[in-house]
């Protein structure tokens, strides 16, 4: 049996085809569009819908799947009718104006109540969604069901509407993780009747012809994308473990850190599992921002590049992007970068810093686990083993722990074996000064007014 597994993020869109051994036979990648419609930024949903539909429709001649999941990024709603959306899919990445953003903001729960930082922009979609009902009212009148992003795609490949855990827990502010239901904001609005039925992440909701022959293929339930890669792991019975999942957000989930430790002012969170269980979290938006510090490398970075930025003390100071555990402060290179790969280097160090002090915060002691587009080639994993050599650190044995969590939620509840690879040890990458570079950059943060420390830190 094979699986096609739609990987729907920010940044990067990806249809997978997954045997049941683990392994990627194929797969397909192209960019969200985002468009300005109606003064809002927007997701051109029928050019992507249109890309997936022909790489889907590919896999089922190609590759006979018998089943289609879907892995979605997080801050993203959608409101549908019986049909269609009713309005085009918001941008998480625009501001409410502000004399609107002064009055929906009176309205969000209690971070003690929903586990949800007060982020800005669409980083709560619930904020969005109060932001839209004030400019569209007719939006939510229309619309029949209100769907995660993931659940939408599912839906519109022919499952029915409903409601999955794990993606309305994503800091959302409309789930109180601790009485496992929606918040009091959800009742509030008038939403609960608009919120479908739930089904289990990968549970079969519908089924759809696809391909020139017409294949019968099943459609899945889909997913929280890092959900899905904490799943990929707790899976394989690897012991108590921290996720560091990493795409255009890095996300530290760590299932044993108390929930008493977050701090909603330094964008930790509860996420919630896919059975429903609270996962305390703490996240940046790591891809994003190594991507601005390096000018959009995408080559490889040599050690050498690693170690002549620590010698030279060359560094970036946070932030770089909205929200993470350091929000206060515009982002800033300190020294002098000699060439592009350096300036890559740097980058590099600035998210290695970045999850070594959110480990900290997530109090994570146990075994680390590296996966995602970030650690190709396994250099921010070994960074990160350097930085931390009481705890042992372990990388997937697959970049895509997402949309690999994701095929293992499908092929399971249509019980089918699926044996994903198991992660491998990591060694420590041996840089001179390293520790002391961590150091000095902790120390440069809080001489400019940024809480690098990390209260509980082991």
């Amino acid at each position: 049996m094979k699986m096609a597994v739609l990987d729907f993020g920010k940044t990067n869109s990806k249809l997978f085809v997954f045997g049941q051994d683990g392994r990627i036979v194929d797969e397909r990648r192209t960019k969200p569009d985002w468009v300005r419609k109606g003064g809002l930024s927007v997701l051109d949903e029928s050019a992507l819908h249109d890309w997936a539909l022909d790489a889907v429709s590919e896999a089922a001649d190609g590759h006979g799947i018998e089943g289609l999941m879907v892995s979605g990024h997080g801050c993203t709603f959608a409101l549908v009718d019986e049909t269609a959306l009713t309005h085009p899919i918001l941008d998480y990445e625009q501001e409410p104006p502000a004399e609107i953003a002064a009055r929906i903001d009176r309205r969000i729960p209690d971070f003690a109540e929903t586990f949800s930082p007060r982020l800005p922009l669409g980083f709560n979609y619930g904020r969005h969604m109060l932001w839209l009902k004030e400019v569209e009212p007719g939006a939510f009148t229309a619309a029949t069901a209100i769907l995660g992003y993931p659940q939408y795609w599912s839906w519109r490949f022919g499952g029915r509407a409903v409601s999955e855990v794990s993606y309305l827990g994503c800091h959302s502010h409309l789930w109180a993780p601790r009485k496992r239901d929606f918040s009091s904001l959800v009742d509030a609005e008038g939403w609960r009747g608009k919120m479908p039925a739930f089904a289990r992440a990968g549970a079969v909701t519908g089924e759809r012809r696809l391909g020139q022959a017409g294949r019968s293929v099943a459609i899945h339930n889909g997913v929280h994308d890092s959900n899905a890669a904490l799943h990929t792991y707790r899976r394989q019975e690897l012991g108590p473990l921290t996720v560091v999942s990493t795409g255009t957000w890095v996300i530290v989930l760590n299932p044993d850190s108390p929930i008493d430790a977050l701090d909603g002012d330094r964008d930790m969170l509860v996420n919630v599992d896919v059975d429903g269980g609270p996962v305390p979290t703490v996240r940046f938006m790591g891809g994003r921002e190594f991507a601005v510090i390096s000018g959009n490398w995408r080559g490889a970075i040599a050690p050498a590049s690693i170690q002549r930025a620590i010698d030279v003390g060359v560094m970036a100071l946070p932030s770089f992007a909205p929200g993470g555990p350091m929000p206060s402060r515009t982002g800033e290179i300190v020294g002098c970068v000699s060439d592009a790969e350096e300036r890559a280097a740097v980058a590099l160090l600035y998210v290695a810093l970045m999850i070594d002090l959110s480990l900290d915060l997530i109090r994570s002691r146990d075994a680390v686990i590296v996966d995602g587009g970030l650690n190709v080639g396994g250099l921010l994993a070994g960074l990160l083993a350097a930085l931390r050599p009481g705890q042992s650190f372990l990388q997937g044995a697959t970049l895509e722990g997402s949309a690999t969590g994701a095929a293992a939620l499908a092929f399971e509840s249509v019980g089918r074996e699926f044996a994903a690879d198991t992660p491998e040890p990591v060694r420590a990458a041996s840089f001179k000064g390293l520790a002391g570079y961590r150091d000095d950059w902790r120390g440069l943060a809080a001489e400019r007014g940024i809480a690098a420390s990390a209260g509980g830190a082991p």
